[in-house]
């Protein structure tokens, strides 16, 4: 299983250190538990996809103070030497209670819970929030594209705008849990073993003296697996070139795989095109089409006509363009042995070690999430948070990506159509337990 990159306890807000060392000047070290989740202030989100908890597993599990970050935390001079000490000797020791990845959640439902001393918890908060609210946010972002595509692969071709070499490797995992089929980014396929797909851009084709040299030269290189950028000059002249160049691959028993469109009217060009390709006798060649595509734009191209059999999706997932953020939040909810609440206008949040219960039909189709204590039962409901980590120790190996997908593609099966609408806000219904309400 490959282990993520790890952060290390300095990723993190400064004022989490200044909270920790005002906890251990005061002897204030008792467990405390809080509770992660997004709210649904801002949300146009009708469900979300839990991703980021292997590497939030991988982060804790080796959690500890290196002897220069340590240094630096001096340099500040805003610590004391017990204090420093402290933290250099420091491990995770507490419990994690968290939705595997892959499943379908909502807002305002823990999808993570942290039960540890509180300094512990405390300072993890920023790296949690970072790494769940994220990978989250973009998994959601990739599951209402795949919805929009109806059954058409999408590879993620985000990496040369995602924020940085951090987020475009997040993107290609948390875009592959959501059911996308490859990634262009090569570090990602060998990091996480995602496929990965890519062939020409319009500067190959310009470099040779016409379109179709560039198409034969390819052809030679790549004899198995050519996909033609057709629109670098005219589209149309271009699927005919590539119709050429299809037939003299014919002759050396070599089959053209597709041709793609980056420019352009993808309706009228995808249509004439496919016109081209049938005529030719070319009815298996597939039409990829890219270039500014997520869920809002592939389901408009699909209703007007267009005849793509799968789509290159980039910019506006790898950074959730429509949604660039999530209201993701981490807040304590008990501390030592008392229930803790906050009561901000707008900002209310709920006491107590929690649980989220799913009760669904005989089909499997979700009916409604329940918000329980911990440890409650409810008959005949499934309980979501599993304890993933005892004692600051790992309770189970990862799962395979392959594993995370298909846990995703089966909860997203069970959810009914009207939520997964991209222009249409419909609120799952969540509710409270007795045994939560009367603990508030």
């Amino acid at each position: 299983m490959t282990q993520h990159h790890r952060a290390g306890p300095l990723f993190t807000d400064l004022y989490e250190l200044t909270m920790t060392a005002g906890y251990f000047a005061h002897r204030v070290l008792d467990t405390a538990t809080f509770s992660l989740y997004i709210r649904d202030a801002y949300s146009t989100r009708n469900f979300f996809v839990a991703a980021g908890l292997e590497q939030v597993l991988d982060e804790l599990a080796g959690f500890r103070f290196s002897d220069e970050e340590i240094d630096y935390l001096k340099t500040t001079g805003r610590f004391s030497a017990d204090f420093l000490f402290f933290l250099k000797q420091l491990r995770f020791s507490g419990d994690v209670y968290a939705m595997p990845e892959g499943t379908v959640f909502f807002a305002n439902e823990p999808v993570l819970e942290v039960t540890a001393p509180i300094i512990e918890a405390q300072l993890l908060e920023t790296f949690l929030l970072n790494t769940v609210g994220f990978q989250t946010m973009i998994a959601s972002k990739a599951a209402r594209c795949i919805h929009a595509a109806a059954g058409r692969p999408l590879i993620d071709f985000s990496l040369r705008r995602t924020q940085g070499q951090d987020a475009g490797l997040n993107v290609a995992r948390s875009t592959f849990i959501a059911g996308f089929t490859a990634t262009s980014n090569v570090l990602a396929g060998k990091t996480y073993g995602i496929p990965v797909s890519g062939t020409m851009a319009h500067s190959y084709v310009g470099a040779f003296d016409g379109e179709k040299d560039a198409f034969l030269a390819y052809s030679e290189t790549f004899p198995e697996q050519c996909i033609f950028l057709i629109d670098t000059y005219d589209t149309l002249e271009g699927a005919k070139n590539a119709v050429a160049v299809a037939n003299e691959m014919k002759k050396k028993g070599h089959t053209l795989i597709g041709v793609r469109l980056d420019s352009g009217d993808t309706v009228s060009l995808s249509q004439g095109v496919r016109r081209i390709l049938d005529d030719a006798g070319f009815y298996d060649v597939k039409i990829f089409a890219s270039s500014g595509f997520d869920e809002f734009k592939i389901a408009k191209v699909l209703s007007d006509g267009a005849r793509i059999d799968a789509f290159g999706v980039g910019t506006k997932v790898g950074v959730s363009s429509d949604a660039p953020f999530v209201d993701v939040v981490y807040k304590m909810v008990h501390f030592k042995d008392r229930e803790v609440r906050k009561l901000s206008p707008g900002k209310v949040t709920l006491a107590g070690e929690k649980q989220v219960f799913r009760n669904k039909k005989t089909n499997g189709y979700f009916v409604e999430d329940i918000i329980g204590v911990r440890d409650e039962s409810i008959l005949g409901s499934e309980p979501l948070l599993e304890k993933v980590m005892e004692n600051g120790i790992v309770l189970r190996a990862h799962p395979s990506l392959e594993e995370i997908r298909k846990r995703f593609a089966l909860n997203f099966s069970s959810l009914d159509e009207k939520y997964k609408s991209i222009s249409d806000v419909v609120v799952y219904p969540v509710k409270l337990s007795h045994g939560l309400e009367k603990l508030q």
